[in-house]
């Protein structure tokens, strides 16, 4: 099966992922539309003061993240191929009366379908497995910043993607270095592992060297990477509840997350 295949199976189970995760706890849309951010520490943290920045938020699923980085006074732009996702995002952007702006198409092909540059790139939590090659996405990210501006990412490590959460426990059964794409197919999503709907879907594993060098190459200079115990999502199995809300490994074996800070030069 070709790579755009595979992106259009998954962009099929993302389409059908966004009327489950709109009524799940997980997205908590009824607390978001009141006035409560979907934006963690780690992510606020790293971004500072965005307030009249101009910021580009890849694969924004239904936006959340973007419209909460609106309210904190950016101008957001927002991608992702779902069309079902981006449907939602302009009705929310409206609803709440901001001016985020969303943009329906795959990620790689941003550059098309986006001309402005853009102060700072913001990506987060369960994205680079979507894709098959991380050199065409740092080059993207690398032509949408500013001089100056600066790219920023915060995901689940790498290590964690060895495992397959279809069986319980789960197994380590993929490599780090894996270039083979995964399928996996299951009931439920990561939002609601009660519902219905069948996922089906493809992945592709990316070490953190993977990343950083592919940022590297794209001529982007980085600043930090970090590497985290602590989840703000729940998402896998057996996670204990630390004392600042997060979740993490009781045994702490490996971490969970990574953020990556990148700057492009003047």
């Amino acid at each position: 099966m070709k790579d755009s295949e595979k992106f259009e199976l998954n962009r099929e189970t993302w389409n059908k992922k966004v009327s489950v995760h709109l009524e799940s706890e997980f997205y908590e849309m009824s607390k978001f539309t009141s006035g409560e951010s979907s934006l963690h520490q780690y992510e606020i943290e790293a971004l500072g003061n965005i307030s009249n920045k101009d910021i580009l938020h890849l694969q924004c699923h239904f936006g959340q993240d973007t419209l909460s980085l609106a309210r904190l006074g950016a101008r957001c732009t927002g991608v992702d191929f779902s069309e079902e996702g981006i449907k939602v995002a302009r009705q929310l952007n409206e609803t709440l009366s901001l001016k985020a702006q969303f943009v329906c198409c795959n990620v790689l092909d941003t550059a098309k379908f986006v001309s402005e540059k853009f102060d700072v790139v913001f990506t987060s939590y369960g994205i680079i497995g979507w894709l098959p090659d991380l050199q065409p996405w740092a080059a993207m990210i690398s032509e949408k910043l500013k001089p100056g501006g600066f790219f920023y990412i915060v995901e689940f490590h790498p290590i964690a993607w060895m495992f397959d959460y279809t069986v319980s426990p789960p197994l380590m059964k993929y490599g780090y270095h894996q270039k083979e794409a995964i399928y996996e197919e299951y009931q439920g999503t990561y939002a609601d592992k009660n519902s219905k709907m069948i996922s089906r879907e493809y992945g592709w594993n990316h070490s953190l060297g993977e990343v950083v060098t592919a940022l590297s190459e794209a001529g982007l200079i980085i600043s930090y990477v970090k590497e985290h115990d602590a989840s703000p999502y729940d998402i896998f199995p057996g996670l204990v509840k630390n004392n600042n809300g997060m979740y993490e490994l009781d045994n702490k074996m490996y971490p969970l997350i990574f953020e990556i800070k990148a700057m492009k030069n003047n």
